[in-house]
């Protein structure tokens, strides 16, 4: 079998959550088995938008265990000597996590049998918690998109199933330290940071990804 090899933040991410899961878990006090949970890579809810726009970006990932969801911001030491304990995130960061925790919280099939009822209902609601934004038009791929996905989450493990951001810092115990907080602007989204050191687990610059 031919090596994968991969490169960056986005490749440490993946190998992650396709090797490393069972730790991530017990980080977080999951005890969830690994096998059982739904993993989505990269979800993609368009570009991050902006003023009139109903986009918001990318989640690096979710991850979701029987009993919570995990919406993951991964960042990296980009192969740095980062002494730095506390990692800021941008507010556009912010906001894709707190629009998609709203229509995680919001979605519910027993009350909505569909985008258009769903949209219709909490249009005011989602323009009030969010000024000048816009709830994804019924039919878009953006709406079939997060549908897909809130289904997804919505369906597996328990009912209830309660919502944490979590940071994946990525860094090499050989030239930087582990990321005790993150810090932001505002807003009242709260992470929980997971460190882990890829020095063990690379070749060259490079991850194994098979």
């Amino acid at each position: 079998m031919k090596e994968i090899l991969g490169y960056g933040e986005d490749a440490l991410t993946l190998w992650a959550l396709k090797k490393y899961r069972s730790e991530i878990l017990n980080g977080l006090n999951d005890k969830a088995t690994p096998s059982d949970c739904v993993v989505f890579f990269r979800p993609s809810f368009g570009r991050s938008g902006g003023e009139g726009r109903a986009e918001f970006g990318e989640l690096d990932s979710i991850l979701a265990s029987s009993k919570n969801v995990y919406l993951i911001e991964s960042k990296w030491d980009n192969l740095s000597q980062n002494q730095e304990v506390k990692i800021k995130l941008a507010d556009v960061q912010i906001l894709r996590h707190e629009i998609f925790s709203w229509h995680f919280m919001n979605w519910s099939t027993e009350r909505y049998s569909n985008w258009s009822e769903f949209s219709n209902a909490l249009q005011d609601d989602f323009r009030s918690c969010f000024p000048g934004r816009k709830i994804a038009p019924d039919g878009s791929i953006l709406a079939q998109n997060l549908e897909f996905v809130l289904n997804r989450l919505h369906e597996h493990g328990e009912k209830g199933k309660k919502l944490r951001n979590v940071l994946l810092y990525f860094y090499n115990k050989n030239r930087s330290t582990q990321i005790e907080k993150v810090i932001m602007n505002g807003g009242n989204t709260n992470f929980e940071v997971i460190n882990i050191d890829y020095e063990p687990y690379i070749l060259g610059n490079f991850i194994f990804l098979d």
